[in-house]
């Protein structure tokens, strides 16, 4: 066989092995582009597991897998995110955040607001604002933020009056300047506050809980308006804001699709904030 026909032979095996290997290059790199992410959030049940798992085929369409864990104490979500037990959560308000955040030291993100619950004043007992008597008994959660959230939304109605100058969304009813009705204030768990109303004139209760307890939220005397400062958001761990799939999940949280769905299915009870 001639020099000529040799490297003719040897050429030719060289650019077929090239092209098959920019071929398997390509390959690889294509399936690398369709590996699917797996993303677990820890959410409450209502609405936000709701809404996770609406979210789920959209999400699936990015390449995302989502994983929605719920807890039976919502109080665990932060530290369960703080030890790397899920990715995200989604529960919590920025007021609840900053204070949890304050109290143990977590070093969190907020990456975005998703929806607001308007808290509302519930009774079986009155049909009216205009009916709270004298030395009422009223029903306020005891957790610092929205304990002062609901002393809030009581004092916008005229009920009574807060100090001023009340920092970091702090308030008991040790803190009212004005209470001319001398209303009679229980803090109880938010989570109790529904089974409590027979033993109540009243009480201010966290949408999430009315529909727990199967009750219709239109059925508020009284509630915050859509300018609430108390909107739930996603939280991740300082760090973990830049990641691909976080941007993905924040992106579709905040479509048409999920506003859509959720003024749908909640109506008054649960109000976009997006």
């Amino acid at each position: 066989m001639n020099k000529k026909l040799i490297t003719l032979i040897l050429g030719t095996i060289l650019i077929v092995g090239g092209v098959s290997g920019c071929g398997t290059k390509k390959a690889e790199t294509k399936s690398s582009e369709n590996k699917e992410v797996t993303l677990t959030v820890g959410a409450a049940l209502v609405p936000h597991a709701d809404i996770l798992n609406f979210a789920k085929p959209l999400l699936k369409a990015k390449g995302i897998n989502l994983v929605v864990k719920t807890l039976d104490d919502e109080a665990q979500l932060n530290p369960a995110l703080d030890e790397k037990q899920i990715d995200a959560n989604y529960f919590q308000h920025v007021p609840y955040l900053d204070s949890v955040v304050k109290e143990k030291g977590y070093k969190f993100k907020n990456v975005g607001k998703v929806h607001v619950e308007p808290i509302g004043f519930y009774s079986q007992k009155i049909k009216s604002i205009d009916q709270i008597k004298v030395g009422a008994k009223i029903g306020i959660p005891n957790n610092p933020s929205n304990e002062y959230r609901a002393l809030a939304l009581l004092e916008s109605k005229g009920i009574i009056q807060l100090k001023s100058g009340i920092a970091n969304y702090s308030a008991t009813p040790k803190d009212l300047v004005k209470n001319p009705k001398k209303i009679k204030f229980k803090e109880v768990d938010a989570a109790q506050l529904p089974r409590s109303l027979p033993d109540l004139d009243g009480a201010v209760i966290n949408t999430n809980i009315i529909l727990d307890a199967k009750m219709d939220p239109k059925s508020a005397i009284f509630r915050e308006d859509a300018n609430s400062p108390y909107a739930n958001i996603i939280v991740v761990r300082q760090g973990d804001e830049n990641r691909a799939e976080i941007k993905k999940l924040v992106e579709v949280l905040h479509s048409a699709d999920i506003k859509k769905f959720i003024q749908d299915k909640y109506g008054v009870a649960v109000v976009p904030a997006f």
